[in-house]
């Protein structure tokens, strides 16, 4: 046995006394079959001595001995080795390892991601291995979640689940509640205002007035606007408001009763004009609204509701989600300690961020994501906020270029106590502080909307460097695409916005999601019939792919029987199915383009439709195991993507709440003996021209089973096609087939009557001829008529036999009652 060198591995002494090779051969080879001889690595002395005594191999039916020293021969055998004894060797064996070249193989893509701080596509690094720490800009909650909302949560979702499901990344997701906001406290006060004023139960004169009044600072400021959008809004709004201002004005004048109107024409004029009132009301009395709890009650209400259309969307939790009203004191150090920095200054009790000393300060640089956009005064009020522009506010700062960190509460404001006094905090220090506290000085991902770039993460850039003292608090910033509707900007402030549950009313979370995947989650996503009608079709087409699949995968086999020969067309469906895998984890590797990736599976499921469709024709079975191959693989995409939930090993769940499963092999068995019984009902019925069973099996077809949410498929020859499918799903199909075929019908009917008044219209037209001219315009047949225009002679100028003018005669005959018919009708006037 081989062991270390040095060591002796076995007694060998009895094989020295062996004076015959062929008895010393022998003996070796029944030592070794009963112990190992290639547990090591490197002969022994012992092995070398008895190598040395054998001189050459041993014969071949001594197998031990011969593996043996087959071994030793490869271990010493090197260029020192005496020729004699190569020449030995070789001549009994010459089956020496051969040179092993390994492979060249090919570089594998890396992950890149598009970096706003960079503008271009970057490979991705941790800082920690595979820990990816990523932060996220949460929702300002004032009002009801929109599709703007759902471009950015849905298409952070996406990326979040391919990074931790496909790339294998360990994300740790942190995402902001705003629930402290310059929106949320103007819209908390009117609210409030407005509602009281309500319970007041004004009169109607009352109500005319205040919205008259209301209406002079809203006209203002209509003939103050410039912005073309926001100016055909708000002449929108004041047309809504003079429109109901019409039949109130008219009945105050006319002297009817207050009790009458206020059931007419009160509730409209209020519904109407509440954004003109809020507005007048909160300007009148805004900063006698004290209480706390009227600033927090609005945004823990569509706090709830946002996480409800998260929930909705398939959109999935954050690991931890930090509200900015449950870190004022956090926010409060924060800002503390930039102002010990040196980056921060207090005025008139609010504090300040000093972009001019940190842009001049060493390994500091102010507005890396838009520098273009510094000095924008614009951008820069709407990031401070409406309640914080005022001209007093705007002197405090020592730069106009310089933003809020703290501000002082004024009356109508909620306020926490600080170092500098009673106040509030800024819009942008909430993210820094807040991502601080849970990520660290550094974190791999931040996430927003596009139109956040500047001036909010810019400022949180800044702020947040100033506070760590540090270049990076930002690794990778991801910027989601704006989302226009119908071409058409969306926007909140403008009016022009759809909620999230409008839109599921209308589609299902994962159309929405499957739109949103057709397209690149960095550029701009127009939100269209047309958009989501594309959704509709792909989910349609990859649905039929794996209900065809999963009926191939029920057809009785044996256990053998599931793996078949393959030929080329298999060959050639599994190379695509690998190319286009692989075109796949190309194309999320290149910035997550879930576009490309989609259509590369596209492209797979058409080749394998065309596949089967090939075995269809001919009467051959598909192969089970590579078709079930793709269709896991398409779904565990889908899965990853978050277009699928639940279980099922292949496709779209069916029936919800994770029923799918347990529904699909609970009922299939009892539909595949409906399905057959009902097909040995059909062949009957053919055989026999029973037309009425062949009609009952159809309307169990179309009628009763898509009701239950089973498709039954005929194919003449071949066995039913059984598919569940959502009940929603196939009425609609049915309503559809329904339209189809009433379109059909409609069309023939049309195509009969246009055809019967063209028949008649040339029956008329043949009506209006006289006999005497029914022959005349036919020169090339006849070239002399009598006076009564009747053909004598042909063409040629021979006379017509007797037995043509016979046949001739009787056309003529049947046009002259005809035309007397015709001249009837006309002194008829019919």
């Amino acid at each position: 046995e081989m062991a270390s060198a040095g060591d002796q591995a076995f007694d060998y002494g009895f094989l020295l006394g062996i004076t015959e090779e062929l008895q010393t051969s022998q003996a070796l080879n029944e030592y070794l079959s009963c112990r190992s001889y290639v547990a090591g690595f490197c002969p022994s002395a012992a092995d070398a001595e008895v190598f040395a005594l054998l001189g050459r191999p041993p014969l071949l039916h001594h197998v031990h001995a011969l593996r043996w020293y087959r071994h030793i021969a490869a271990l010493q055998l090197g260029p020192e080795t005496p020729p004699e004894l190569w020449c030995g060797f070789a001549s009994h064996w010459k089956r020496l390892l051969p040179p092993w070249s390994p492979p060249t193989g090919s570089e594998p893509p890396k992950l890149k991601l598009y970096n706003s701080l960079t503008r271009n596509k970057e490979v991705f690094v941790p800082q920690n291995g595979k820990r990816v720490l990523w932060y996220c800009c949460g929702p300002t909650v004032y009002d009801a979640s929109h599709m703007g909302h759902a471009r950015s949560y849905i298409s952070f979702d996406i990326l979040r689940r391919i990074l931790m499901n496909y790339f294998r990344y360990d994300v740790f997701y942190c995402m902001n509640i705003t629930d402290i906001d310059d929106k949320i406290i103007r819209r908390a006060r009117q609210n409030y205002l407005l509602e009281q004023y309500r319970q007041k139960k004004p009169t109607a004169s009352q109500i005319l007035k205040d919205v008259l009044t209301s209406r002079e600072p809203f006209q203002a400021k209509l003939a103050e606007t410039t912005d073309p959008d926001k100016k055909q809004m708000l002449e929108k709004l004041d047309s809504a408001v003079s429109a109901a201002l019409g039949p109130l004005q008219g009945a105050v004048e006319s002297g009817t009763s207050d009790e009458v109107v206020t059931d007419q024409s009160e509730p409209v004029l209020l519904e109407e004009a509440k954004d003109l009132l809020s507005d007048w009301l909160d300007s009148q009395f805004g900063s006698q609204v004290t209480e706390n709890s009227i600033f927090s009650l609005l945004p823990k209400y569509w706090e709830g509701e946002y996480h409800k259309d998260m929930e909705a969307l398939n959109v999935l939790p954050p690991d931890v989600l930090t509200r900015v009203s449950e870190y004022v004191p956090e926010i409060v150090d924060f800002v503390k300690k930039i102002v010990d920095n040196g980056y921060g200054y207090e005025s008139n009790g609010s504090v300040y961020f000093d972009t001019a000393k940190f842009d001049s300060s060493h390994n500091h640089s102010y507005a890396k994501l838009v520098p273009e956009a510094v000095g924008d005064q614009k951008a820069l009020e709407e990031g401070e906020g409406d309640l914080s522009i005022s001209a007093d506010r705007l002197s405090e700062k020592r730069s106009q270029n310089d933003f809020a960190l703290w501000k002082a509460s004024k009356p109508g404001e909620p306020s926490w106590e600080s170092p500098w006094g009673k106040g509030r905090p800024g819009w942008h220090i909430e993210c820094s502080a807040m991502a601080g506290s849970i990520l660290g000085e550094s974190m791999d991902i931040h996430g927003g909307g596009f139109d956040l770039r500047f001036p909010h993460h810019d400022n949180e850039l800044a702020q947040s460097e100033a506070y760590f003292e540090n270049d990076h608090w930002v690794r990778y910033f991801l910027h989601t695409g704006h989302l226009t509707i119908a071409g058409c900007k969306m926007s909140k402030s403008l009016k022009n916005f759809i909620t999230i549950k409008d839109a599921l009313a209308k589609n299902t979370a994962r159309q929405l999601r499957l739109a949103f995947l057709m397209h690149s989650w960095k550029d701009t996503l127009d939100y269209s019939n047309n958009t989501m009608e594309s959704a509709i079709q792909y989910e349609k087409f990859l649905n039929e792919f794996f209900l065809n699949v999963k009926d191939i995968l029920r057809t009785p086999t044996d256990i053998t029987g599931q793996f078949e020969k393959w030929e080329a067309a298999e060959i050639d469906l599994n190379k695509s199915f690998y190319g286009k895998r692989s075109a796949v984890h190309e194309a999320l590797c290149d910035n997550i383009d879930t576009r490309t990736a989609l259509e590369e599976m596209r492209a797979l499921v058409s080749h394998s439709n065309s596949y089967m469709a090939s075995r269809k024709s001919a009467r051959l079975m598909p192969n089970r195991t590579l078709l079930q191959t793709i269709a896991v693989y398409l779904t565990d995409m889908l899965k990853t993507f978050g277009a699928i939930e639940g279980t099922e090993a292949i496709g779209f769940p069916v029936g919800g709440n994770g029923e799918s499963a347990d529904l699909e092999s609970t009922v299939m068995p009892y539909l595949r003996v409906l399905s057959d019984f009902r097909e040995g009902v059909r062949k009957i019925a053919r055989e026999q021209k029973v037309t009425d069973i062949l009609k009952l099996c159809d309307s169990v077809r179309d009628e009763t089973l898509p009701d239950l949410g089973v498709r039954l498929e005929d194919h003449e020859g071949l066995p039913t096609v059984m598919k569940l499918v959502d009940r929603e799903t196939l009425l609609k199909e049915k309503e559809e087939k329904r339209k189809v075929l009433e379109e059909e019908k409609r069309r023939k009917k049309e195509d009969a009557a246009r055809k019967k008044q063209e028949q008649e219209m040339a029956k008329l037209a043949k009506m209006k001829i006289p006999p005497s001219e029914m022959f005349r315009s036919e020169l090339d047949k006849y070239s002399a008529f009598d006076d009564k225009g009747f053909p004598t002679h042909d063409s040629e100028g021979k006379e017509i036999s007797k037995g043509q003018i016979k046949k001739l005669r009787k056309l003529y005959e049947v046009q002259e009652k005809l035309y007397n018919d015709y001249l009837q009708m006309s002194q008829n006037g019919s």
